[in-house]
């Protein structure tokens, strides 16, 4: 896995993908939101100054007001990597969003997204 590249990768040209990979499958911008608020403890408000700067995904998780704690209950495969057994914590942050999207195109239900 090229973690190099995952560093420097920006949220704001990844956050649309996960609109559209989200609308394609019937759900909606507001989910995708809630979603990365959940897993990151942004605001609304937060979320959009972040994605206007233009920060990489090290700057976005770095200034993360609150990881959520019950991400380490995420699990599973994504991009050929199980999300739990990733060894470089910003890879495996990036991982698990990336998961929690697929899982919502997916069609499972918010509870069961967030870990509730």
């Amino acid at each position: 896995m090229n973690s190099d590249r995952i560093y420097k990768l920006l949220v704001s040209s990844v956050y649309p993908l996960y609109v559209k990979k989200a609308e394609r499958k019937g759900k909606t911008k507001a989910e995708v939101d809630k979603i990365i608020l959940w897993l990151t403890g942004y605001t609304s408000s937060g979320l959009k100054k972040q994605l206007d700067r233009k920060c990489d995904f090290e700057t976005f998780f770095k200034e993360a007001p609150s990881f959520h704690p019950n991400a380490k209950k995420i699990t599973g495969v994504i991009c050929g990597y199980r999300v739990e057994e990733i060894e470089d914590p910003l890879v495996q942050k990036v991982r698990y969003l990336d998961k929690l999207i697929d899982e919502l195109a997916k069609g499972r239900a918010m509870d069961k997204i967030l870990r509730g």
